[in-house]
């Protein structure tokens, strides 16, 4: 299983919202730039956050776009599921009375297990976990950049 390119841009731009100020919005085209993720393809994902309750967005000069929630109520699985769908490992995992060989597979219950414990895990992360491991490696980042500077070359 592979999260899409889709899914990954969606989670660093929530990411990039879970950093600013709750009364803060950000233009899209900021957000693509600072995160390298195409313009045109960060507006639609945008839109599909939006419909799910994850983003708002509002046009014109006092617009932008900021999430819907706070941080610490938005976890990477609703995200990743708001962009791809339900995660599933295989149809065994999204559909099991889809394969004939459900009722005596041996292999099925352990892709459904596992299945669930990407899920749960997923859904322990919030999006203030990660805002916060974000601005950690930036301050240490930062320090090592102002140490290194500081040496006599």
């Amino acid at each position: 299983m592979e999260i899409t390119r889709q899914s990954d841009y969606a989670v660093r731009a929530v990411l990039d919202l879970a950093m600013l100020s709750d009364d803060e919005r950000a233009f899209s085209e900021a957000i693509a730039g600072r995160q390298d993720i195409p313009a045109a393809f960060l507006t639609k994902i945008f839109s599909r956050l939006a419909a799910e309750g994850i983003v708002t967005t509002r046009r014109g000069v006092k617009g932008g776009v900021r999430l819907a929630r706070p941080a610490s109520e938005i976890t990477m699985l609703e995200v990743i599921e708001a962009i791809d769908g339900p995660i599933a490992l295989n149809r065994c995992t999204r559909r099991p009375s889809d394969c004939p060989l459900d009722a005596t597979c041996a292999v099925s219950p352990i892709w459904r297990t596992l299945c669930d414990e990407l899920r749960a895990r997923l859904n322990s992360i919030t999006f203030e976990m990660l805002a916060a491991s974000a601005r950690s490696k930036r301050a240490g980042a930062a320090s090592a950049v102002l140490r290194d500077s500081a040496e006599p070359s």
